[in-house]
């Protein structure tokens, strides 16, 4: 005979609320677990968000903005698709807290009203999460890598119709008066098409990845482990705020255009990056040949251009192949090592760092021919040149003291063409790592959109949302998901 038992209310509860926390996606429990999203929002965006409106709020703050990063977190291209989500998987909405899906407006109203807000909390995240990186790796933490790229936005001059009827005109052109092989179609009509979109003239003409676009410019600041530190959004009001960035008028290079911009850039963007974060302070500066401007050496590496003693001791830079180092005392080759007076091939060999005085660094190089050699009586090593067409009368060889406050370019605090230079100088790619995710992963990219604010909103979420994946990664102790949660929604 089958026993029967007797269920009570508790026993039915207690079955259903089993059932529904096993059934909730475990990458949701781990971002309840872990993530306080109450700690995350300043007050001062509660206080912004509730104000007295007259209405009340039928979403609430932590609601949307959980909606928000989930967007981004799992890849969902549209806010429609988004709220299709919702309306769908009662999990995702009972973990961001509505209890009504809203429509698309509220969301675009919400990025619109609250941009500066969702400023503030990407800027509180990165003080949040600068002390993980120094615990994960203080020698990359200490880096800085800039870069700049565009969002293309939804116009008819980036119809690839537009520019290829431009292309197709001017090769029958020259066809027609018999231009010789030199003539570029392609930079023609580069400098043919309007400088921005003629639907919003925010929206620049910009040459990325080798192909014409219109877009909204931004620049990113990472550090060596690839974790975004600042955001840039190069709209009116930035250049309104930087009144030193003199805009030039196009050449018709857009390599050249994109390198000369970019280096009026930089310095503005780290003034913000610093001003903003004034305790995070780097000894490593990354950036393409673009930065190559003895200027940029300058502000860089010495001064007081972003406050007191404030400033970079190493700069890695490589060189840009339309200029060359110059130097009347010595040879030197296109990394800054000077060579041999009588074979300008053959580079001398660096042998560390001098201090001359205090404060003055030096670095020593020696003749590539000079060897070590062990003397038995006195049991010491010396120095002994074995050239055979020796330049200098001292059985040391010849050796060249290279101070770097002569010539930052040339020097910037460490040597071109060394292993030291080569192994550091790979770390670079990976703000180009964080600007493809942000604008793949993240879906920045083929938004079809001309309004500038939500673009720039979404940047901005974009950056959050990179930033609570630290935090998450190093909550569960897992550092190697700092920058993508993708394994763990898998």
């Amino acid at each position: 005979m089958i026993p029967y038992k007797q269920l009570s209310l508790n026993d039915v509860f207690q079955d259903c609320h089993e059932k529904f926390e096993s059934d909730k996606p475990a990458f949701l429990s781990l971002l309840e677990n872990h993530i306080d999203i109450d700690e995350i929002i300043p007050i001062s965006f509660r206080n912004h968000f509730y104000a007295s409106t007259g209405r009340t709020r039928k979403y609430p703050l932590n609601a949307l903005l959980w909606a928000l990063i989930i967007q981004k977190i799992f890849s969902i291209p549209t806010d429609q698709l988004l709220l299709t989500f919702l309306s769908y998987s009662k999990s995702l909405r009972d973990f961001c807290g509505f209890t009504k899906v809203p429509d698309a407006s509220k969301i675009t109203r919400f990025k619109l009203d609250f941009i500066n807000d969702l400023q503030v909390v990407f800027d509180n995240l990165v003080d949040l999460t600068e002390p993980i990186c120094q615990a994960i790796n203080s020698v990359k933490a200490d880096m800085t890598i800039f870069d700049s790229s565009g969002i293309e936005a939804f116009v008819t001059e980036n119809n690839p119709k537009y520019s290829n009827r431009i292309i197709k005109q001017l090769k029958a052109y020259a066809q027609a008066q018999g231009f010789d092989k030199n003539y570029d179609p392609y930079k023609a009509a580069y400098g043919k098409m309007p400088s921005h979109a003629s639907a919003n003239p925010e929206i620049k003409q910009l040459y990325i990845n080798g192909h014409f676009c219109y877009v909204f410019k931004f620049g990113v600041v990472t550090n060596g482990l690839g974790i975004v530190r600042h955001i840039s959004f190069y709209n009116k009001e930035f250049m309104t705020d930087h009144p030193e960035i003199v805009v030039e008028k196009k050449s018709d290079s857009p390599d050249k255009d994109k390198s000369v911009h970019d280096s009026k850039l930089l310095i503005p963007t780290l003034k913000d990056f610093f001003g903003k974060h004034p305790l995070i302070n780097p000894e490593t500066f990354l950036g393409d040949s673009a930065f190559d401007t003895i200027q940029l050496y300058k502000d860089l590496l010495s001064g007081n251009t972003f406050g007191k003693e404030k400033h970079f001791s190493k700069a890695y830079i490589p060189l840009n192949l339309r200029s060359h180092l110059e130097n009347v005392d010595y040879t030197i080759n296109e990394d800054g090592i000077p060579c041999c007076p009588k074979d300008s091939s053959l580079a001398m060999k660096p042998e560390g760092t001098k201090r001359r005085g205090t404060n003055i660094k030096a670095f020593k190089f020696v003749c590539p021919k000079v060897k070590w050699i062990y003397d038995k009586t006195t049991k010491k090593m010396h120095r002994e040149c074995q050239c055979e067409n020796p330049c200098t009368s001292s059985k040391c060889g010849r050796m060249v003291y290279i101070y770097p406050e002569k010539n930052l370019r040339a020097y910037p605090g460490v040597i071109r063409g060394t292993e030291e230079w080569d192994e550091t100088y790979k770390i670079r790619t990976i703000v180009e790592r964080n600007i493809q995710h942000t604008k793949m992963n993240l879906c920045l990219a083929g938004r079809h959109t001309q309004n500038e604010k939500t673009l720039h909103a979404d940047l901005i979420l974009s950056g959050i949302t990179q930033l609570i994946t630290v935090l998450l990664a190093d909550k569960i102790h897992h550092h190697e998901y700092i920058r993508s949660l993708k394994p763990l929604i898998a």
